[in-house]
């Protein structure tokens, strides 16, 4: 009941707005503001800097520069076996697993939590033959929450084929509300882009949320804001080659939110469960020969 409720309070409140509104607060550079913002924020989620490039709160810029700050060298270890296949960001497991239905073309789904389902062409832009690679193939949802490093890396090394930029709604994407809110990843604001690995497509999608203030890649700076809701996606191919090797910032979160991964089936999963914590860096799977 309580996690239908925070579902419905969603749906009626002016996300937009109030992501846009995150988005300008977490930039006051004003020093006594972002200062005090930084550590109410660390004392409220037990956050430390030692892992941090910057360890001093007073040289952040401002709050997003806090919030996306970079690790140093060698805070996480990258799996570097060929066969690994590592978990792109600090979060914990939501969902992962075979996509579910049709074994061939685009109908196959996903688990979001238990008893909801959502399509994976819906979720990859409504681009049934981007669909039609991962069918029968395998994904894994991974939710960021506000205390975790909030960029996102590659799992496999990989060649940018194209990308999307999705409209969509704002909803939260914590627990409570994919238990509760049908469909919400495919329904929310969302960047989609597919790869072409050594073992096959990747997609790699990472979804905004109420109050992720903005997306960016490596390749096109800020995606977001303005958050839109009724245009259709905006699909681009690379003006160049743009390849990335495993490990490798490939884009961030500015504030938290979800990223999803799909394959074709050609991994053996680690012994994953959900909710489980992840680092970034740490193995997923085993990809099959």
């Amino acid at each position: 009941m309580g996690d239908r409720l925070f579902a419905a309070i969603q749906q009626v409140l002016p996300t937009r707005a109030l992501s846009s509104g995150m988005h300008a607060l977490t930039r006051i550079r004003t020093p006594w503001f972002k200062n005090a913002f930084i550590r109410i924020f660390m004392r409220g989620f037990d956050i430390r800097l030692d892992e941090a490039q910057i360890r001093d709160v007073e040289q952040f810029e401002h709050f997003n520069a806090f919030f996306t700050r970079a690790l140093q060298s060698g805070a996480r270890r990258i799996d570097a076996a060929p066969e690994a296949f590592v978990s792109p960001v600090d979060g914990a497991v939501s969902q992962f697993g075979d996509l579910l239905g049709r074994s061939t073309g685009p109908g196959a789904e996903l688990i979001q939590a238990k008893g909801h389902n959502y399509s994976a062409e819906t979720l990859l832009a409504g681009r049934a033959d981007w669909a039609a690679e991962f069918a029968g193939g395998q994904f894994i949802t991974i939710y960021l929450a506000p205390y975790n490093y909030h960029r996102i890396h590659m799992p496999v090394a990989g060649k940018l084929r194209e990308w999307a930029y999705v409209p969509g709604r704002l909803f939260s994407v914590n627990h409570a509300t994919a238990r509760a809110l049908p469909g919400v990843f495919a329904r929310n604001e969302r960047l989609v882009a597919m790869f072409d690995t050594e073992f096959g497509p990747m997609a790699l999608v990472m979804v905004g949320a109420l109050f992720v203030g903005s997306m960016e890649t490596t390749w096109a700076g800020e995606v977001s804001p303005p958050h839109v809701r009724e245009p259709a996606p905006a699909f681009y191919a690379p003006m160049r080659p743009i390849e990335f090797q495993k490990g490798e910032e490939m884009g961030r979160f500015n504030m938290g939110s979800t990223v999803i991964l799909l394959m074709p089936k050609k991994l053996n999963w680690e012994a994953l469960q959900s909710r489980q914590p992840l680092r970034l860096g740490e193995r997923l799977a085993r990809i099959k020969s």
